[in-house]
């Protein structure tokens, strides 16, 4: 038995949490340490060709990836014998989503603005290194309540196993993130595709319900163009000639950002125009995460204690 072999059958594997873009994850516990994570069984496309190098290299390089808003990567073990890849991750009772549903999707004011600020250092810090993610959602936004910490998960995942437009069928949910340029089959695209799926998630977190619900890549197109207008060159320069661009699109007047987010209680102006501008059409407009840190929305948040005050349950 080799070195991997030996570590990762340490690894205990029990409850399945669930299935995603990249394949099954089970809840797993160390045998010697009782340290829990969770354990990502990858589905390999070439089942006879093995694991590229270039997908090994990719995911040995996320192992690099230590920041308090990104999970971590704890191990990486290629099981030749029966061609399965297997990712264990540091684990959290919560994804997003489910906290949201836990608490009724009635976060308060404080707790949006937490855990929005909380997810861009991850993005910073990961965009800084070349690393985008290219699937943010409120399913890998994971968070703990006994600490009040948010953290990114699956980052660079994408790019090492090159997420398709649709993964699978019921997997539609990926789309209602997804920014403008991917779906209108730019083919080349970085760190703002991030921003806007975070301008998406942040509405969510306000209302409790998705922002842009598409059921199909032009259905989810057509509520961007709804809630921003149908773009023209004036608005995004260069937009006619992506290659899914169609000259007889519908033609949609925009909303006010408000409008979508009808609740200052939770969401204040300031907080509305972080999102405006995450949500900016032309790519090389959106807020960077670095300027995003310092948006007026903000100004009253003690950066000191973030991530450290428990969070109700």
């Amino acid at each position: 038995m080799n070195d991997a072999s030996a570590s990762f059958r340490l690894w205990k594997r029990g409850q399945k949490l669930g299935e995603g873009t990249f394949g099954e994850v089970y809840i797993a516990t160390h045998e010697r340490t009782g340290e829990t994570a969770a354990l990502k069984k990858i589905k390999l496309e070439c089942e006879d060709e093995g694991v590229p190098g270039t997908t090994l290299r990719e995911v040995s390089l996320l192992k690099e990836l230590q920041h308090p808003n990104v999970v971590q990567l704890k191990d990486v073990f290629y099981m030749p014998n029966d061609n399965k890849l297997y990712l264990c991750f540091e684990y959290c009772d919560y994804d997003l989503k489910k906290y949201m549903k836990s608490l009724q999707y009635r976060l308060s004011a404080a707790c949006i603005k937490s855990f929005t600020y909380q997810k861009i250092p991850g993005l910073k810090w990961c965009h800084s290194h070349r690393i985008f993610h290219r699937d943010l959602k409120p399913q890998n936004v994971l968070v703990d309540p006994k600490r009040g910490t948010l953290k990114l998960a699956d980052f660079g995942l994408a790019r090492a196993f090159t997420v398709p437009l649709r993964t699978y069928t019921h997997e539609v949910v990926t789309l209602w993130y997804r920014a403008p340029e991917i779906l209108l089959g730019a083919k080349q695209y970085s760190c703002p595709v991030d921003i806007w799926s975070v301008g998406t998630i942040i509405p969510e977190m306000v209302t409790g319900h998705p922002l842009l619900p598409g059921d199909s890549e032009i259905d989810e197109l057509f509520k961007i163009f709804r809630l921003l207008g149908t773009p023209t060159e004036n608005m995004w320069q260069g937009v006619s000639q992506l290659p899914d661009f169609k000259s007889n699109f519908p033609k949609w007047s925009p909303k006010t950002m408000r409008e979508a987010m009808p609740h200052p209680d939770r969401l204040d102006d300031n907080g509305v125009d972080l999102v405006a501008q995450m949500l900016a059409y032309t790519p090389n407009e959106r807020i960077v995460a670095k300027d995003a840190l310092n948006h007026p929305y903000f100004a009253d948040l003690n950066k000191e204690t973030v991530g450290t005050i428990p969070l109700p349950l």
